[in-house]
């Protein structure tokens, strides 16, 4: 591993063949009925030690964080926080979200059996992770299913893997806790043995890699939740409040290096508020600190995890301004040693650009002007994505705007916040993906569901349908007559 900030080594991890991820998954696979069988409340004791280690060593594990992926130290402290967070809730909600429940009759011949649904874990999940967030999204992930009784293997990035082995070593060697987590390590290879080895796989980054995941699970027909980016719209109305919108779009813009598949990477302002919004956001964007701090917060902008996304940025940025576009800041590679992208606003772009119509995941943001909002909720949802969005201006204007615009999630007044909010769900609509973190489908998707049926003999002996007759065929057909749909509740 290579620190993107320096240039310099900071580690390395061996790479597991295909035969090493069958034998991993083989062992926890073996040790998954245990932990089920713990129950919620043993399962949550568990992650509630994990909680606390990873809050005891969050230092340790920001330092890790910041030199595998170049962030800046602000930035390299927030993923523990939000994985203790996940722990806190899904501990407090899985048993109500999983646990067993009664089903109501909904006719008299419901009403002779006892109706029960229960929640069971696939038994290995598998998890194939990015590089950008390569806690939130590996280990955020592995929280709820741990806590649904599934047992997990998980594949990091191999651009960024050091700091997801340094808990996962922490779990079994600090911690103690049950071996029914895991890493394995690698590129391809590596993924494609997990996918084809577990019963649930959930991945996190591009769309094309997504489409490959999907169809590598086809064949063994295994179900997938994929995450697969976006190219997030930011309407600004008339009326709006300029600052907290320019605040929004800089943060959203720019934090992680603009790497985060809810970036803020198009913005459509009106008519009567452009002008003043181009203005103040291109202000604060020039005053951001670019580079490399130590353990003090001295930066607000990291450099560029991947060389060849930033290789991506860069092409995408030149190729706009070589067709009309103009950087009111930044436009260009950073001086090294490492790999830099400067803070950029674009203006004068077309919906046909690259940087307008493809994910760019870097620190570019462009801004365009139209009329009215019906332009601007036209342009918005003119994308091949659909996985977050924010709209700024009076809140009832806002609203409706919002509830027009096609994607996974809208923050009205606000910026990303809905990752934020474990209770809500997160995933993206179009080619954004398939399924959803967070919330009650976040650890339900992580189970099948088993019906359990029981039948009552205080009609009688036998099923009131059997054996057929044609008299019982009657009969029923007067009593669904009669109920017509209404349901049995009303005649209790």
């Amino acid at each position: 591993m290579i620190n993107p900030a320096t240039g310099e080594p900071v580690g390395s991890v061996p790479v597991d063949s295909a035969g090493d991820v069958a034998a991993a998954v083989a062992r926890i696979r073996a040790n998954q009925p245990a932990w089920e069988a713990l129950g919620f409340k043993g399962r949550r004791r568990w992650l509630n030690e994990l909680r606390d280690w990873l809050l005891d060593n969050s230092d340790r594990v920001a330092d890790t964080l910041k030199a595998e992926t170049g962030k800046v130290r602000a930035e390299s402290t927030i993923e523990t926080p939000y994985l203790a967070d996940q722990i806190n809730f899904y501990g407090a909600k899985a048993e109500k979200f999983l646990g067993e429940r009664r089903v109501r009759a909904n006719s008299l011949l419901d009403a002779s059996r006892k109706l029960r649904l229960q929640y069971r874990p696939y038994p290995v999940v598998g998890l194939i992770s990015p590089w950008n967030f390569p806690l939130v999204l590996s280990l955020g992930d592995a929280i709820p299913a741990l806590m649904a009784g599934a047992a997990v293997v998980m594949k990091p990035s191999e651009i960024t893997p050091l700091g997801l082995n340094e808990i996962v070593d922490a779990w079994r060697d600090e911690i103690g806790g049950p071996d029914v987590i895991t890493v394995v390590n690698g590129g391809a290879e590596t993924a494609t043995a997990l996918i084809d080895h577990s019963d649930f796989v959930g991945f996190t980054g591009s769309d094309v890699t997504g489409k490959k995941v999907m169809a590598r699970a086809a064949e063994t027909l295994t179900p997938v939740s994929l995450e697969l980016g976006g190219k997030d719209p930011m309407v600004v109305l008339d009326g709006a409040n300029l600052e907290r919108a320019a605040n929004a779009a800089a943060w959203g813009g720019m934090l992680n290096s603009g790497q985060m598949c809810i970036s803020v990477e198009r913005i459509y302002v009106e008519d009567g508020a452009y002008d003043e919004f181009v203005e103040r956001l291109t202000s604060k964007v020039e005053e951001l600190r670019q580079g490399a701090d130590a353990e003090s917060v001295a930066c607000d902008v990291g450099a560029m995890t991947m060389l060849s996304q930033l290789e991506k940025v860069e092409k995408q940025v030149d190729d706009a301004i070589a067709g009309g576009a103009r950087a009111l800041t930044g436009g260009k590679r950073g001086e090294g040693p490492g790999q830099w992208f400067e803070p950029t606003v674009l203006v004068d772009v077309t919906q046909e650009m690259s940087v307008v119509e493809d994910e760019t995941f870097g620190p570019v943001v462009t801004v365009t002007r139209v009329a009215d909002q019906e332009e601007a909720i036209r342009l918005a949802n003119d994308s091949r994505y659909g996985l977050s969005a924010s709209v700024f201006g009076p809140r009832g204007r806002a609203e409706k705007v919002a509830r027009r615009i096609e994607a996974g999630a809208v923050n009205v007044n606000d910026m990303i916040f809905n990752m934020l909010a474990p209770g809500l769900p997160m995933g993206g609509w179009k080619e954004s993906g398939i399924g959803y973190r967070n919330g009650e489908y976040g650890i339900r998707k992580y189970c099948r569901s088993e019906a359990i049926v029981s039948a009552r003999t205080l009609l009688g002996s036998e099923p009131l349908w059997y054996p057929y007759t044609p008299e019982r065929h009657k009969v029923v057909q007067r009593m669904t007559r009669f109920i017509g749909g209404r349901g049995l509740r009303r005649f209790r």
